[in-house]
């Protein structure tokens, strides 16, 4: 896949951040649900435009080439987008489709059967994609849709990952101290990551949330002009199954991809972890119980170029 460079912010996008902001407190309050309950859905309705800029810009490549190709156009072929890192939208999963359905359509349905059709489409992504639609009120989620949809095709750079990162992190205020379990702050993510300095090697968060580690490092190696996709094997553990999900779109709105696990960190090791990671992040969980604690206890170690991951 191919990584997205970061983008500086400007005031022309924190005002599109906040007009998105309060499209979505609309939708929220006409639900009548947790903040909990909708943020998923409303994460991935973002997710969906991303999905389609970059689906659209390859869609447009395969035109041209297929003008002038003998075996004719693959716009059709999901293999076409996935040899360069782009999911494939079959027409139901577009929003020139979901926008322009009859009045009285059940948007929530619609929704859900267009993010299954990604899901089919690119097996990657199964399970993934949230898919709790038909709770919104179809006239309250078809304006969310339209004002989603605004979101420029031509952003450049990371800028669409700043949005998805906006919103987790005023989803994670809003939340209070539950908020934390899938998101920590970008500044102090971003410190760990100059400490560890992970230029180039397999690395490791055994409490990964909502993947903010991963996509900071990415930042570290573009910043040194590298593609981190090229550079990094990502590699997570996260107890709640939906942060995985969150932390698995996160990366790919990043156009970063990983090996993302469900599983408790303290009782379960699903990574195989010990001696295989170049940059286990300092924040994961140390062993104090279970598997962890029979087998010894998590400790860190820095040399110059090289965090390692051992037992004491």
């Amino acid at each position: 896949m191919l990584w997205i460079a970061p983008s500086e912010k400007d005031p022309d996008h924190t005002a599109l951040e906040k007009r998105l902001w309060d499209a979505a407190n609309q939708l929220w309050a006409g639900a009548g649900l947790k903040q909990s309950e909708y943020s998923e859905p409303v994460l991935g309705l973002i997710f969906l435009r991303f999905a389609e800029v970059r689906f659209a810009n390859q869609r447009a490549k395969l035109e041209k080439a297929g003008a002038s190709s003998r075996r004719g156009s693959r716009m059709d072929e999901p293999a076409a987008y996935h040899a360069e890192g782009v999911l494939f939208l079959p027409g139901q999963a577009r929003f020139d489709f979901l926008l322009n359905l009859p009045e009285g359509t059940n948007m929530g349905t619609k929704v859900n059967e267009a993010m299954r059709g990604i899901e089919k489409d690119n097996p990657h992504m199964a399970g993934v994609l949230p898919k709790s639609y038909q709770i919104f009120d179809s006239r309250l989620l078809a304006e969310l849709l339209k004002t989603i949809s605004t979101i420029p095709a031509t952003l450049v750079g990371d800028a669409f990952g700043k949005i998805y990162e906006y919103f987790l992190g005023t989803f994670a205020m809003s939340e209070g101290q539950k908020g934390g379990e899938f998101f920590t702050p970008p500044s102090i993510v971003s410190l760990l990551v100059e400490i560890l300095a992970p230029f180039h090697g397999r690395i490791l968060d055994l409490a990964c949330g909502s993947a903010g580690m991963f996509v900071q490092s990415a930042r570290f190696v573009s910043a040194h002009r590298k593609n981190p996709a090229n550079e990094l094997s990502i590699h997570g553990q996260e107890r709640v199954d939906a942060t995985v999900r969150l932390a698995r779109m996160n990366l790919a709105v990043h156009g970063l991809e990983g090996e993302i696990k469900q599983g408790n960190a303290y009782y379960e090791d699903l990574h195989d972890a010990v001696g295989r990671f170049d940059y286990p992040h300092p924040a994961s969980p140390k062993g104090r119980g279970g598997r962890a604690a029979r087998q010894g206890r998590w400790a860190m170690s820095l040399r110059p170029g090289q965090v390692n991951l051992k037992m004491n």
